[in-house]
């Protein structure tokens, strides 16, 4: 008979996350798990597999978060236009107030591991896919509402917000002021294409 877990999984699990993002993968024991889990090495063995495993499911989880967030703010109220300002706008300052200007825990792990576990590199392409669709759908309705060209091609478009956004992400973590990482985002937008 398994006897039932007497921890929190989510909490669980939101402590290795950050156990991760503050020290990578590469420099995170499983002792530091244990540590910051407070679980014995065969009860987080037992619930969530090998440290791989454990990774990949944090990484997972988060990587639904971000496209969840992204997709209700540019599936959300207003025009198109608003909604795009309100992403770039929300990542310049979402990343401006991050103290220790981590950034994004996907594009940090995918930088490490990219060269040596390939489906880290796949889930993070994929997760940019997701992001690209999203971005290139709110252009074509922009587009539909007559605030951007019709003409321009939306996935073009599409990309090279999500390059804006890698980019103010990216800059942050270089310790770029605030103010300059929303200047980027609204420099962006105002050269979109109008009609």
């Amino acid at each position: 008979m398994v006897r039932p877990r007497n921890f929190d999984e989510n909490q669980v699990l939101e402590s290795v996350r950050e156990q991760f993002w503050e020290r990578g993968y590469a420099a995170t024991s499983l002792q530091d798990l244990m540590a910051t889990t407070g679980l014995g090495k065969g009860s987080l063995y037992g619930a969530f597999g090998d440290k791989r495993q454990l990774f990949l499911h944090v990484l997972d989880s988060y990587r639904e978060e971000q496209l969840t967030s992204v997709r209700q703010i540019l599936t959300g109220q207003g025009r198109a236009l608003e909604r795009l300002t309100q992403l770039l706008e929300g990542a310049a300052n979402g990343f401006a107030e991050d103290a220790q200007r981590r950034g994004c825990f996907m594009v940090n792990s995918t930088s490490e591991l990219h060269g040596q576990d390939p489906e880290v590199a796949s889930r993070a392409r994929t997760t940019y896919q997701g992001v690209e669709d999203f971005l290139i759908a709110c252009v074509r309705d922009a587009q539909r509402e007559g605030d951007l060209d019709q003409t321009a091609d939306p996935q073009e478009l599409g990309r090279l917000l999500l390059a804006v956004l890698q980019g103010i992400e990216f800059l942050a973590k270089t310790g770029m002021d605030g103010s300059a990482l929303l200047q980027i985002g609204r420099a962006a937008l105002s050269l979109l294409p109008r009609s």
